[in-house]
């Protein structure tokens, strides 16, 4: 019979880091005054890797 070989998990992503853009996302500012946009909007914060995005409510 031929040799078999166990699976091995996947090695985990070095920490801080987000693989395949995916993060995890939590509120950092709600309801703040974009002048620009005119709008209010949200700032959320990738507690993983620290990225941000902008969102307008």
């Amino acid at each position: 019979m031929s040799n078999v070989l166990p699976f091995r998990k996947p090695a985990a992503p070095a920490k801080g880091m987000c693989q395949h853009g995916f993060h995890r996302w939590r509120i950092l500012q709600e309801k703040q005054f974009d002048v620009q946009q005119g709008k209010l909007v949200t700032v959320w914060r990738c507690e993983r890797c620290g990225e941000r995005k902008v969102k307008a409510t």
